[in-house]
């Protein structure tokens, strides 16, 4: 059998070794010069391969139409990427939240092994060549693929593995939503996943640069009065709004809050930070009391050091609304109060998202009602398959979304017959 297999990044890789188990024909056509080029900008240069956990956790880490990953997960699991790169030379380490990297920290290193795999297996691979359309007999069966250049390439099984919208410098333009869509696919409108958050400049561009750890933030629809979101960990602030891991994983669910962006553009969403999140405010009220004892001739702004991070003390005395030039002890325990109401709750307004193209990974896709989840095969076209973040799914950091990427692909590669 002669497959096709549009797209060679991670998915489309996986994809053909797949293919190659049962001796097929197998070809990969790229655009870019060099396979898996997006590898290189992920876990920034180093590569989050994957996640340690568990392969039946995984589903609970993408919130992106997860239950419709199960087959592929179990066809091909987190184990098995390992020991492909293990075998090509990679050696992995385990990180915060389980995160699997390369020793090297070199995202480089792992492009080049699954490279090495892909042709070890004699996949014929076509760089700096693109598919412009698909070729569909009338009984919607796919049966080859024409180029960009005019050429055609026959095929008895066509893969779409072509990628999302975010990086599109690396070639991620959505050529598979239009591939698709020409023979009859409906596409979830696109857009950035795990992608920053537009937010108050007023106090964001104050902050500029400042990074946060081990706060916790909540994301509250403040008409319904409802929290869309809660996470603990790592924060940015930015030119432009928020980000880092709290604020990207919370983006993936804000998507799918229904009229998230008029709710945006009216100034109801609203990121609370709170600064100390293992202290209660009566712990944290002691706190404040003991380093006042010892500033306690001191201005107020001066009082605060060993209590924050320092760009952030100008920030939260004017959202306290205490005189900075008050002496410490003149402070009154109302004023205290809204201090510590203030460190345990920073509100902040969330304006809008980022664009896609700078988003980690890309929401919406093909749809997966038109695709059988137990093989990738479109419910419309028979022979034509799907994977990676060209499906609708997508899911949170820690190397979840490059699973998908293997699992999915792997899974379309795969010859298996349904009934």
């Amino acid at each position: 059998m002669k497959v096709v297999i549009i797209g060679g990044g991670p998915a489309g890789m996986l994809a053909s070794i797949a293919a190659r188990k049962t001796q097929n024909d197998v070809t990969i056509i790229e655009k870019n010069s060099i396979l898996g080029k997006k590898l290189l900008v992920t876990g920034k240069g180093r590569c989050n391969i994957t996640n340690g956990a568990d392969i039946t956790d995984f589903i609970k880490n993408v919130p992106g139409n997860g239950k419709f990953l199960f087959s592929c997960f179990k066809n091909f699991t987190n184990i098995d990427i390992i020991n492909i790169l293990e075998k090509n030379g990679i050696k992995v380490k385990e990180e915060r939240g389980k995160r699997i990297f390369p020793v090297s920290d070199r995202a480089e290193d792992v492009r080049k092994a699954l490279e090495k795999e892909v042709y070890k297996c004699h996949v014929n691979v076509m760089l700096n060549s693109v598919a412009k359309k698909l070729i569909v007999t009338e009984e919607k069966k796919v049966c080859g693929v024409e180029l960009e250049n005019g050429k055609t390439i026959l095929a008895d099984k066509v893969i779409i593995a072509t990628g999302g919208l975010s990086y599109s410098r690396l070639g991620s333009t959505g050529d598979g939503y239009k591939l698709a869509k020409c023979i009859g696919h409906t596409i979830k409108e696109p857009r950035g996943s795990l992608v920053p958050l537009e937010a108050d400049k007023k106090i964001c561009q104050r902050l500029q640069g400042l990074s946060l750890k081990n706060v916790k933030i909540t994301i509250e629809d403040t008409e319904k009065k409802k929290s869309v979101y809660e996470d603990f960990g790592e924060m940015l602030f930015t030119h432009f709004g928020v980000s880092g891991p709290t604020i990207l994983s919370a983006s993936s669910h804000m998507i799918r809050y229904k009229d998230i962006d008029l709710l945006c553009k009216n100034g109801k969403i609203k990121l609370f930070i709170d600064l100390k999140p293992a202290l209660s405010h009566a712990e944290l009220d002691k706190r404040i009391v003991r380093d006042f004892e010892l500033f306690k001739n001191k201005d107020f702004k001066n009082s605060l050091d060993k209590l924050l991070p320092k760009k952030m003390i100008d920030v939260l005395i004017d959202l306290s609304t205490i005189d900075p030039y008050k002496k410490v002890n003149n402070i009154t325990k109302e004023e205290r109060e809204r201090l510590v109401n203030t460190i345990k709750k920073i509100e902040i307004t969330i304006e809008g998202f980022r664009t896609v193209e700078e988003a980690i990974i890309t929401a919406g896709g093909i749809n997966i009602k038109e695709i059988n989840p137990k093989t990738m095969e479109s419910k419309l076209v028979k022979g034509l398959y799907f994977a990676g973040e060209v499906i609708d799914v997508d899911a949170y950091t820690g190397g979840f979304n490059l699973q998908i990427a293997y699992s999915t692909g792997y899974t379309a590669g795969l010859d298996i017959k349904e009934g």
